[in-house]
């Protein structure tokens, strides 16, 4: 994390292991990701989401329509620990993205499952993908939709 980065953070324990916590996540993204309208991955939506590979693998969204986007790169895969990647949306310019930190650590015979979302004020705020959402509004939707998703993630490693 860079000094000064803004960046949404939410957590939350699951009922397993730091392996299995990883594996589900990584693994079973397609099943447990749950899409925003807000933050849609492309304009026809966010499709199932899948990891392509370890480190400096792909994760791509696969649409209804057959269709491939890459969402981005993994920058670190460190099973049961850690894992990093980039996230762009299809609306992006070229030079924009923002970056995906989860963090997998055990507490007891549970594990804390931590995910830090970094970058979104690096996004122009009349950028559609901002809706014009000053940079701590954008930041509570971002959170609101990952809070989503890891409560269906939870649930998923049951």
């Amino acid at each position: 994390m860079t000094s000064g980065e803004s960046s949404v953070l939410v957590a939350l324990r699951v009922k397993a292991s730091p392996a299995r916590a990883f594996d589900v996540f990584t693994q079973e993204i397609g099943v447990w990701w749950r899409p925003d309208p807000l933050f849609e991955i492309t304009p026809r939506g966010d499709g199932r989401l899948k990891f392509e590979g370890g480190e400096g693998g792909r994760v791509i969204t696969e649409l209804p329509n057959g269709k491939i986007y890459e969402v981005g790169r993994v920058t670190a895969w460190e099973p049961g620990r850690f894992l990093a990647f980039d996230w762009r949306q299809a609306t992006f310019a070229p030079e924009m993205k923002t970056r995906v930190e989860v963090r997998f650590e055990a507490v007891g015979d549970e594990t804390r499952v931590s995910v830090a979302h970094f970058g979104w004020t690096s996004i122009p705020q009349e950028h559609v993908a901002r809706h014009g959402f000053p940079d701590m509004v954008t930041q509570q939707r971002a959170g609101d939709w990952w809070r989503r998703s890891l409560e269906a993630y939870r649930q998923s490693v049951g």
